[in-house]
């Protein structure tokens, strides 16, 4: 029987890269989360500096209106990076299936194999029991 060695180490190693992706999402998610999060308390400091806090008034800073663009683009790229993020862990789950059905398959198989090899060696000892002269003491 052809072992499904080789079939078994690619799955593995599709697994593997699909974890890799799911992680390196959910680092950039945090990362882009602690940003914002950085980014909201130099608005509310340079607020509190200038002390304007509506962002239409003429004299508001420069720069919390910056931060503030900023932070929504971080924002609004976890967003979309947690839609990547939901479809990597399908592509994850899909490809951790296919690796399951093969080791299965290559269980069942070796199984099968040993079960072959079991009853040809239980039929060569029944072969050799029967060669023996039976009158012969055990």
């Amino acid at each position: 029987m052809k072992s499904r060695e080789p079939l078994i180490r690619l799955k593995k190693f599709q697994v593997d890269e699909k974890r890799r992706k799911v992680v390196q999402i959910e680092g950039m998610i945090a990362e882009f989360e602690r940003i914002a999060g950085d980014l909201e308390r130099e608005i509310k400091t340079e607020q509190e500096r200038a002390g304007i806090h509506d962002p239409a008034h003429f004299a508001y800073p420069t720069y919390a209106k910056a931060a503030i663009q900023r932070r929504e683009n971080l924002k609004r790229s976890a967003d979309e990076l947690k839609g990547q993020l939901n479809d990597a862990k399908d592509a994850l789950a899909d490809a951790f299936d296919e690796l399951k059905k093969v080791e299965l398959l290559d269980e069942r198989d070796q199984a099968r194999e040993r079960e072959t090899d079991a009853a040809q060696e239980q039929s060569e000892l029944d072969a050799i029991g029967l060669m023996r002269p039976r009158n012969m003491p055990a």
